[in-house]
């Protein structure tokens, strides 16, 4: 299976890409940026904001399955207009494609928290919205798969563990709300349902979240537990009493997905447990 994997040089896109030239699958990946240093990987510079270059690559490829695994933030041009182009390429090409999604598409309000591949997205940020828009791929290109997930955490390389180490230092000023809830999945987990996904033939929403919700506090204590930091130097808070745009309590139900994979999305209980 030929892959091109988009936004290959990023946290997400770098596992997917270690993954998938481990089991033997010819890759291609694009940046922006800098390319990766993975090895027997083609890399390409791709600005999603270019129709031509988008459709260029994708037809000097002709690659089985895209995963898109970009992240323009809210740069709308980017995270919302980019994904269409790459689907209209990709439907020319016959290729397969994944769009990564978030749950940032949900507003976490009201009497639901608990979000299913059914649910209709209803953001509430710039970012949200733009990831929403970008889930009209499916609409574009019928061999595709919308992927939602959710805080994506590493073994020391994303933004989240980062984030808690400059608290637990003090060299960031801050709280980690305990009102702000999520399923966190870990990178490796996600990459490898990501492949299989890929791999398949299922189209429509996925949610591929970590099977337990813990607020951005409980999250934060688990990956200071690991890696050796005081948890009482994270100061707590409510985002509930913040200007801080965002979702409170979004836990995306990934049963249905789940049952489907081999893979085992993990909750951070587990990937997070300190190693003796």
């Amino acid at each position: 299976m030929t892959l091109l994997i988009v936004g290959g040089s990023g946290f997400l896109g770098a596992e997917l890409v270690r993954q998938a030239v481990s089991v033997g699958h010819p890759t291609a990946a694009t940046f922006a940026t800098r390319p990766g240093s993975a090895p027997d990987v083609s890399w390409y510079n791709l600005d999603l904001r270019d129709p031509r270059g988008v459709e260029a690559v994708v037809a000097e490829l002709g690659p089985r399955a895209i995963i898109n695994a970009s992240s323009g933030k809210a740069d709308w041009a980017v995270t919302a207009e980019g994904p269409v182009r790459l689907a209209i390429a990709a439907a020319k090409a016959g290729s397969r494609m994944i769009q990564v999604s978030s749950d940032a598409v949900f507003s976490g309000m009201g009497p639901r928290v608990h979000y299913d591949e059914r649910a209709r997205p209803d953001p509430i940020t710039p970012y949200g919205a733009a990831k929403a828009a970008a889930e009209s791929v499916l609409l574009v290109h019928p061999n595709t798969v919308v992927a939602r997930t959710s805080l994506i955490i590493g073994d020391g390389q994303s933004e989240h563990e980062r984030t808690v180490h400059e608290l637990a230092a003090g060299t960031r000023a801050g709280r980690l709300f305990t009102d702000d809830f999520r399923c966190p999945v870990h990178v490796t987990d996600l990459a490898a349902a990501l492949l299989e996904l890929a791999a398949g033939d299922t189209t429509g929403v996925h949610h591929l979240g970590g099977n337990q919700a813990f607020s951005r506090h409980e999250l934060g204590v688990l990956i200071a537990q690991r890696d050796g930091l005081d948890p009482s130097r994270l100061r707590t808070g409510l985002r509930a009493d913040s200007t801080l745009p965002g979702p409170l309590d979004v836990r995306l139900d990934s049963r249905s997905t789940q049952r489907k994979l081999r893979t085992t999305l993990r909750g951070a209980h587990q990937f997070l447990a300190p190693t003796a």
